[in-house]
Order: C-alpha cells, then sequence, then structure tokens
C-alpha cells in the first residue's frame, strides 16, 4: 500500500478550509493508501496522532520522524489554499526533495496564484474576459482615474490570493478606498476589475496519462452580493445548481474553455476554471489550482453528478504520478 502525504494548513486565511479538505481528501482514500494529514504552518511541519501527539517533518527528505520509525511517503496530496501550497513554493520544495506531489508544478502554480498575471497568460491566447488594474501596497493611485475606467460596480480583491478574502463590490466611489484596505490585508497587490452582469459558473477538469475528465458546469447562484467567503460555506447562503441551467451550447462553450484553459497553462491535477457567463458569453473569471474538497466544495458535487467516486477521483491523479 502506497504512504500519501495529505498536505494541509498552510499560511492564509483559508487555513481552517484547507484542514477539512484534506480531511476530506482522507477519509475518501481510506483503506486504499496509507495517508497522513501533514499540516504545514509557516516553518511547523507536522503530523498529530489520535492521541493528540505531535510529530514534525523532517525537512531535509520530507520524512516523519516518530518515537520508533521514520515514515517515508511515496507521494503528497497538496491540499493547501493559498500559500505555500497554491502559489509555487511547496511545489518546487518537492521537485528538490524528490517527492511526487498532485498539483501544477511550480511554475503554473505561481503564474495562476497571480490573478492579474494569469489573465495577461490568457489573454495572448484569444481567451474571452474582462479587463483589470493592478495597484501595489505603497503606490500612488488616482481613483477617480481608475474607476473611470473600470466604472461602478467594481469588484476589488487581493491579486495573489484566494477568491474568499478580502474581496469587495464597490458600488459606490466612497466605499473604494476602505475595499482597497481590505484586499492588502491579504497581501501586497489589489486587483480592480469592471462588474460583469451575468451568471457565475465553475467547472472541474483533472487529466492523467489514462483518463480526462471535464465536469458538468455549476451555476453558482449566492444569496448575498457575491461568493465570497461567507457564501462558500455557510448553508443557505447559496444554491450551487450542477448541471448549470443554461443552453446545452453554452455549457458546452465553458467545458471546451476549461479543457482549453487547462492545456495552455499546462496545469496537473484536479483544477476548476471559474467564468461568468454574461451577454457576449462565458467571460474567464479566475482559475483554482487547489480547490477545496470539503463537502460543501463544488469538485466533490460535480464528480456526483458526472459519475466518478471521490475515492476514484483522487486516486486517478495520485497513480498518474507513478
Amino acid at each position: 500500500m502506497r504512504t500519501i502525504a495529505i498536505v494541509a494548513g498552510g499560511n492564509s486565511s483559508e487555513y481552517p478550509v484547507s484542514v477539512r479538505s484534506a480531511q476530506g481528501v482522507a477519509a475518501a482514500l481510506k483503506g486504499k493508501y496509507d495517508t497522513y494529514i501533514i499540516t504545514l504552518k509557516g516553518t511547523d511541519w507536522s503530523w498529530e496522532d489520535s492521541k493528540g501527539r505531535l510529530f514534525r517533518i523532517d525537512k531535509n527528505d520530507f520524512s516523519l520522524v516518530l518515537d520508533d520509525q521514520r515514515i517515508r511517503f511515496d507521494a503528497a496530496f497538496i491540499s493547501i489554499h493559498g500559500d505555500p501550497g497554491e502559489n509555487g513554493p511547496l511545489q518546487g520544495y518537492f521537485d528538490m526533495t524528490g517527492i511526487p506531489y498532485t498539483s501544477c508544478d511550480a511554475f503554473v502554480s505561481a503564474l495562476t496564484f497571480n490573478k492579474q498575471a494569469c489573465k495577461l497568460y490568457l489573454n495572448e491566447y484569444g481567451i474571452p474576459m474582462t479587463g483589470g488594474l493592478l495597484i501595489r501596497k505603497g503606490q500612488q493611485y488616482d481613483a477617480a482615474k481608475i474607476l473611470r475606467q473600470t466604472g461602478l460596480p467594481c469588484f476589488v480583491k487581493p491579486n495573489a490570493s484566494g477568491s474568499s478574502f478580502g474581496v469587495t463590490k464597490v458600488k459606490e466611489a466612497a466605499e473604494f478606498a476602505e475595499a482597497l484596505r481590505n484586499a492588502f490585508e491579504e497581501g501586497h497587490e489589489v486587483l480592480v476589475e469592471s462588474f460583469m452582469k451575468g451568471t457565475e459558473v465553475a467547472c472541474g477538469v483533472v487529466k492523467t496519462r489514462q483518463r480526462k475528465i471535464v465536469m458538468p458546469v455549476t451555476e453558482i447562484v449566492p444569496k448575498k452580493e457575491f461568493f465570497d467567503y461567507e457564501a462558500k460555506y455557510t448553508d443557505g447562503l447559496s444554491d450551487e445548481i450542477t448541471p448549470a441551467r443554461l443552453p446545452e451550447e453554452v455549457n458546452s462553450r465553458i467545458q471546451e474553455l476549461s479543457s482549453e484553459i487547462y492545456d495552455i497553462l499546462g496545469c496537473r491535477g484536479i483544477v476548476r476554471v471559474d467564468f461568468i457567463v454574461t451577454a457576449e458569453g462565458p467571460q474567464f473569471l479566475e482559475i483554482n489550482t487547489i480547490p477545496g474538497m470539503t463537502e460543501e466544495s463544488i469538485i466533490p458535487r460535480q464528480a456526483a453528478v458526472f459519475g466518478i467516486s471521490q475515492t476514484d477521483l483522487y486516486s486517478m491523479v495520485i497513480e498518474d504520478l507513478f
């Protein structure tokens, strides 16, 4: 039986969600692999046993040092949302230590985590999307000029962060400064994007050497202003409808674009691509290379509609490493 490290935690506000995702993955893989949930927080990397005792990871080779033995892992299933598991550093570390892992490589992770860089990259390939303006912490900016370019309402969000925290829908110019402060709490770069009137959707994609799956499209209907952290993880605050209630040709176009974006970027493992469907068609919003795997998360629900179990889905990407 292979020994798999499910790597969770991280240094972002999405730490609790990451841990829950890891627990979901561990439950799905129980009996098929010997799994250990390894929690990262800063330089503290550890595993907690059933008695609550903590055992440290030897970072020289990513082995787990127990009382009387050393556990070596065949592969790592990365379940960290945000730094350092979604933006590249952890992938670089695993490349150096020779541990195979179930996600995009270090370059693709860094590129996709930077929303503006990813959009500029994909724009060169003709992927439809709205524009955005980048503001760095400490940079002088002209709020009136920015809002003239983006229009109101607009979205202000951290540029290199997850999509759950620090996001504000700005309806009036007076709200802009506070929205920037909110976003800068999550990172040193902020992206200001024009509001797109339409339906938010998401599409999961996973490709291995043996199989390629483009999931059914999910329609997201938040009961708040938009699909923020509270709407994602609080029962009753959003409806996630799979398959989306859209014309078949629109659903097919979303799936085609999702698969194309996966290939353009050179993704690996399971990703989720988000769009806003406007009157002009699907517009790329962002890509999530470490999507949530909790009970409330979109990918497990799409997998159920597609007809693949979470066990088989996660095993696909693990077995593709060998």
